[in-house]
């Protein structure tokens, strides 16, 4: 098997390298840089559960340590609490996962350089990629000159991406959406784990916005919101930012340890295309985003997790076209409608106006919602917190791979198709209890019944016994891989409920009992169909041949 090549040793291009490998996938990760990492305190990330999970199971829990998991949320306007949450399982937010990036990036390449189906080779600058029908051949210089054949490309090389260039690829957006000046410092705030969002503040340096994020020991990063196009910010000038905000917070200046410091410039750009080929972009190559509390690296794990199981599928088993073009349909359609929302609302959230929407059919702007500091609080705790349209997981309702509604078999469940389902705890194959969740990205479907009391049986028995016998047979049949699972539950559903869930933890279906032939038919839906079903590659260039897709959205 040829392995895929990944260009960039960044969070998202290891991360793909670990998922491929997890699937039984070798991978060839080319990176201009040496592999160290530079410690960068006040450049951090934030991941939300599904993407904390996915670190998580490529092996990184030692990275994931050095992060803080936030536990609460508090919003402040001039001298005012306007909000505060408590976050947590129990919350109407889950608690995310704060860290910094340097930490994520060097537990990844750890476990990177440990796996053997993994090569890591540094110093290499692509400078050619010549796509045929059965792969791809990328040509690299500086230090060496070398020629890499691989099944597949993906370019996770970051905003000024060489494999987007080399590909031809508009990155169409805007610049400069927001600026930020940045400080790591080690203190005591008066709120210790809680995030805190402070709009307005009434001493006069502070800007018109300022956050504290906490990190572990002590540490906090802040963000002070900076005018598009304002001056450069001198130390002198960030420290008088530090001292004036936290002698406002505390009613003096607390003492405190300068880490680290920073202004970063935010950029919303979107590439045209994400599949060219036999070749792929995903995280900054792919997408920019981060104004308003949107995450990018988060946005770039989404799509290692999409487009890692549909890359094991070709590789081990041939893929339909519908198949690989379904990445770009769900994961750019999904960072668009991000970028659309965060565009709507940051005129609102700056200018203070009501919030407003797209009347159907027309350019017109109407105000829906006055414009108080509540309704602007929430819109921002949903792109901190990750909620609403601004930060909520995405939910692929019209991906090519939908299964179509399926009439009396159908169960009503919590979870809508297309949507990541709950993380219960579910029986695996080996009778261990466990989180649906850890079954996620190795490569095969998910099938799920729900069967209440199952906890307590002996498992020898409920094994052979009611519908297991006949669903585990359906199961077998199925046109691609799948584990059977067993949960004593499911948000909304009843007894003899079976989920089909795609690798990457998206519902594919929910049935109201084994129905073999739905099963099937859905799991093969969720192939995108049997290989060279929906178009082929082009023998000269590896490109598919032009089919009826999902509309480019701009």
């Amino acid at each position: 098997m040829d392995p895929v090549i990944v260009v960039g040793a960044g969070p998202v291009g290891l991360a793909l390298a670990l998922s491929l490998a997890a699937q039984q996938v070798p991978s060839v990760v080319l990176d201009e840089g040496d592999g160290t990492q530079e410690p960068r305190t006040a450049r951090t990330v934030v991941l939300r559960p599904d993407t904390a999970a996915l670190v998580e199971r490529l092996g990184c829990t030692a990275a994931l340590a050095e992060g803080a998991l936030w536990s609460g949320w508090r919003s402040m306007r001039r001298k005012q609490v306007v909000r505060e949450l408590t976050l947590g399982d129990d919350s109407e937010f889950p608690a995310p996962l704060h860290l910094p990036q340097h930490a994520l990036t060097q537990g990844l390449y750890d476990a990177a350089v440990a796996h053997p189906l993994i090569e890591l080779a540094m110093l290499a600058r692509v400078d050619t990629i010549e796509q045929d029908a059965k792969g791809v051949t990328v040509h690299t210089r500086e230090p060496g000159y070398l020629y890499w054949r691989g099944s597949y490309l993906v370019g996770c090389d970051g905003a000024r991406s060489t494999v987007r260039k080399l590909l031809g690829i508009r990155f169409a957006g805007r610049t400069a959406v927001e600026r930020h000046a940045v400080a790591a410092l080690r203190t005591e705030l008066p709120w210790p784990g809680t995030t805190l969002l402070h709009r307005q503040p009434p001493w006069q340096v502070g800007g018109p916005e300022v956050t504290a994020r906490p990190l572990p020991d002590g540490v906090w990063r802040l963000d002070w919101l900076l005018p598009p196009r304002g001056d450069l910010v001198t130390p002198d000038a960030l420290v008088s930012r530090i001292r004036d905000t936290l002698a406002g917070w505390c009613g003096e200046t607390p003492s405190y340890e300068l880490i680290d410091t920073g202004v970063y410039t935010l950029h919303h750009r979107l590439a045209q295309r994400w599949r060219e080929g036999r070749s792929f972009l995903a995280g900054d190559a792919a997408h920019l985003l981060g104004a308003l509390g949107t995450q990018g690296v988060d946005e770039g794990l989404r799509d290692v997790e999409n487009l890692a199981w549909k890359l094991a599928h070709a590789c081990h088993h041939e893929a339909s076209t519908t198949l690989l073009d379904s990445y770009e349909a769900e994961r750019r359609t999904a960072v668009a409608a991000r970028l659309r929302a965060a565009d709507q609302v940051l005129p609102i959230l700056r200018g203070g106006s009501g919030l407003r929407t797209v009347l159907p059919g027309s350019a017109r702007l109407r105000t829906v919602l006055p414009g108080s500091a509540r309704s602007h609080d929430s819109l921002l705790a949903d792109g901190h917190l990750g909620g609403g349209a601004l930060g909520a997981p995405p939910v692929y309702t019209h991906s090519p791979l939908a299964f179509p509604p399926h009439g009396d078999t159908e169960a009503d469940v919590a979870t809508a198709s297309g949507a990541p389902v709950e993380d219960v705890r579910v029986t695996a194959p080996d009778g261990t209890a466990v989180h649906l969740r850890d079954r996620l990205g190795q490569g095969h479907l998910l099938v799920v019944l729900v069967a209440p009391g199952t906890g307590v049986w002996d498992r020898r028995h409920w094994m052979s016994a009611g519908v297991m016998p006949r669903l585990a047979a359906a199961v077998t049949a199925l046109p691609v891989p799948a584990e059977l699972l067993v949960a004593e539950g499911y948000p909304g559903a009843t007894a003899h409920t079976v989920l089909l869930v795609r690798p990457d933890g998206h519902l594919v279906a929910a049935f109201d009992g084994v129905h073999p032939a739905e099963l099937h038919a859905a799991a093969d839906a969720a192939r995108g169909g049997a290989p060279g079903a929906a178009g082929a590659l082009d023998e000269a260039s590896g490109a598919p041949v032009p089919t009826d897709r999902t509309a480019d959205i701009n």
